[in-house]
């Protein structure tokens, strides 16, 4: 399932994305999955395999008239989808399927078809957390960005100075929600919404959605878009604690150290190999986690590495160069906007396009600190 063999033919977002009042979540699954199949070259009739987070894979399936033979539901928040490339690879080795379609839609905004908001009070977070206003996302994370930058001596102009450096690639990028060129100043002085985060270190808030196409790089050799195939190299996955309160370590994600070390070892590649980075960023602070735990930078080092330029146009390791959640959109789940760049820049179709990338790691969270996804991608097949 890995070293090439697996290859990502189909690749599609949305018409739009942004504020869509007039499009239901379920139509966005469908729109984005047949803008991946006609990028790939095929139709709904070629799809023998399904996956998708949120609605039942077999309700996305007969939506679009699939009768498939396997099928994926993992439901592991905004990083499911990069679990379902890890297990769409290992269904179409294992024989199991031979062409997958996963999708992705969201009304994260305007809530169209979208399930009601609220918790479940009989899981273990809704008895032992919520009480406590551990309820909504950023203030659930206040606690382990606290521990995180306590812990290396950093503070709130290190989270600003993520934002700025995303919003250099929202600028460049016409789709992005957030445009703005924005100083640390702006970002610390923005209406703070639960502290340490201001409001330009809370992702956007959008509807839309992206699906992916994968089949074996043999049969992707075939089709007419095989010359822009992105392959498989290696994955990872991992899972901690639902509850955040109950991480081992707040201030360092045990999933994405195990996740990411799994992705680098399978794909047999070191950190100086990856030309290209993209770290789900629904918060400032997780792009400094990312660095960090996946072995990028040192531990305390990853303010002053996006402060000295490096992740930005033109630095030495460009990260979220769509814009990412914080800037660019962010419907609820935001894997899949992740791994979508990526393939854009590995085919060197991107709106803020780097030059030379050849090889790609994509990093997801789901449920706060609760899941990791882990995918090397390459634009070299075995």
């Amino acid at each position: 399932m890995h070293g090439g063999r697996i290859a990502i033919v189909g690749a599609a977002e949305t018409d739009e994305i942004g504020v869509l009042p007039g499009t239901s979540m379920l139509q966005l699954h469908a729109e984005a999955g047949l803008n991946a199949l006609r990028d790939a070259g095929l139709t709904p009739a070629d799809v023998d395999g399904v996956a998708t987070a949120g609605p039942l894979a077999l309700d996305v399936a007969h939506h679009l008239g699939i009768n498939p033979r396997w099928a994926d539901g993992t439901m592991v928040g905004g990083c499911s989808f990069l679990l379902h490339v890890r297990h769409a690879a290992a269904a179409i080795a294992a024989g199991a399927a031979d062409v997958v379609l996963i999708t992705h839609g969201e009304s994260g905004r305007s809530r169209v078809g979208a399930p009601r908001w609220g918790g479940a009070n009989a899981t273990p977070a809704g008895q032992f957390e919520a009480p406590y206003g551990a309820i909504t996302p950023y203030a659930t994370f206040t606690v382990p960005a606290l521990r995180f930058l306590h812990e290396r001596g950093m503070d709130r102009e290190d989270l600003a100075w993520v934002v700025v450096a995303q919003r250099e690639w929202a600028s460049k990028n016409p789709r992005a929600l957030r445009r703005d060129i924005v100083s640390v100043d702006e970002v610390l002085q923005a209406p703070e919404i639960a502290y340490p985060f201001t409001r330009d270190m809370c992702c956007v808030v959008t509807d839309g959605g992206g699906a992916l196409v994968l089949t074996s790089a043999e049969r992707a050799a075939d089709l007419p878009g095989g010359s822009r195939a992105v392959y498989l190299l290696g994955s990872g996955e991992a899972t901690e604690s639902a509850m955040v309160s109950q991480m081992e370590d707040p201030g360092s994600f045990q999933a994405f150290r195990r996740s990411s070390a799994e992705a680098f070892r399978t794909a047999g590649l070191g950190h100086g190999d990856v030309d290209h980075l993209m770290i789900y960023d629904a918060f400032a602070h997780l792009p400094l986690y990312g660095l960090e735990d996946l072995g990028f930078v040192g531990r305390g080092e990853s303010g002053a590495f996006i402060a000295d330029g490096h992740t930005i146009p033109g630095g030495s390791l460009p990260v979220n160069t769509n814009g990412g959640g914080l800037a660019y959109t962010h419907t609820g789940m935001y894997g899949m906007f992740a791994i979508l760049e990526s393939v854009r820049q590995l085919r060197g179709e991107a709106a803020a396009q780097v030059p030379d990338v050849e090889v790609s790691f994509v990093q997801g969270v789901g449920i706060f600190f609760a899941a990791s996804g882990s995918l090397v991608l390459s634009n070299r097949g075995s």
